[in-house]
């Protein structure tokens, strides 16, 4: 059973549960879309998945999963933008949306002005990945052998304003390397060039990258975690290799401007319960991914720090938007 069926078999096995009881009239039969904007597959398609599957089975609406891919998640994004704050739409994101005007050119919005914030729904920690066609072992052994021959050497990104972006950026910065990177759209088609040895290096969250770990085609060889993950104790931090770098990804669900506080509100605590499900944690778990129930606030606290955090990062680089 792969990642999207064990969280979706998570969500199916709760129907049995109070339901969260309808105030107002919201939702009243039509179609809720929710927006992905990234292809499907990775934990940024499951939660968003998992968003719709406990919307149709909680509230009793028609909820669909939509993936409007392209722009770096901009595409997707606009599309949530420009539509009616009613209740039927919603986003299902990642980090990306958070900075995605930092690195961007045509991403004009203000993300905490020109969306609703709704709920962080988990997050992740970053791992740095090696393609299986190279003989280091060691976070150690590849900044010294990519020091002695940069040219031989390159990271994939998932895509641009991606939290494997900013995170290589760091990775870069903090070991003085100067590789080039690659920009995918999406984790599939990196990790399937990170297997085939097109490009070398890779950071991106554990939940995509540690599942997809196979002998002599990818090897993960550090957590940017201050400790060490349970369900990958064989994988050092960074720290442990003299970069002490910590990083994540994390995921959560917008809506557009103007969406009424109540119906921002029955999402969150849609999503509050469903991550407080014993069920859909012991499923998250196996992906390493772990489940976030916050209030809205502080949702909006916490996006409005990793704005703050990347605006700092991306300046100390000179980072200049594409």
């Amino acid at each position: 059973m792969n990642r999207r069926s064990l969280l979706l078999a998570a969500a199916a096995g709760t129907l049995a549960a109070p339901a969260i009881h309808a105030q107002g009239t919201w939702p009243q039969g039509k179609p809720i879309r929710v927006i992905v904007p990234w292809p499907p597959g990775a934990a940024n398609d499951t939660l968003g998945r998992l968003f719709a599957a406990r919307l149709s089975e909680k509230l009793g609406a028609t909820a669909v999963p939509e993936n409007r891919t392209g722009g770096a998640g901009l595409v997707g994004t606009n599309a949530v933008l420009t539509a009616a704050p009613d209740g039927y739409t919603f986003l299902a994101s990642a980090f990306n949306t958070a900075v995605m005007p930092l690195v961007l050119k045509g991403a004009t919005f203000d993300p905490q002005k020109d969306l609703e914030v709704c709920a962080r729904t988990a997050q992740a920690p970053m791992v740095f990945a090696i393609t299986g066609q190279r003989p280091q072992t060691t976070l150690a052994e590849v900044i010294a052998a990519a020091k002695a021959k940069p040219r031989d050497w390159n990271f994939a990104i998932t895509s641009l304003g991606s939290a494997s972006h900013l995170a290589t950026i760091d990775f870069l910065r903090r070991t003085g390397l100067d590789l080039d990177m690659v920009s995918y759209r999406g984790t599939q088609p990196a990790v399937a060039d990170l297997m085939g040895g097109s490009v070398q290096l890779l950071i991106d969250p554990s939940s995509n990258l540690l599942p997809a770990r196979a002998p002599g085609r990818l090897n993960v060889l550090a957590i940017a975690s201050k400790e060490r993950s349970a369900l990958a104790p064989e994988v050092p931090t960074m720290a442990e290799a003299g970069v002490p770098l910590e990083a994540q990804s994390w995921y959560g669900v917008w809506a557009p401007k103007g969406t009424s506080p109540e119906i921002c509100q029955r999402v969150n605590d849609l999503m509050q319960e469903t991550m407080r499900d014993p069920a859909v944690i012991q499923r998250m778990a196996t992906q390493v991914l772990e489940p976030v129930t916050e209030s809205i606030a502080e949702s909006r606290a916490f996006i409005g720090r990793e704005i703050e955090r990347a605006t700092v990062l991306l300046k100390s680089v000179n980072y200049q938007p594409e």
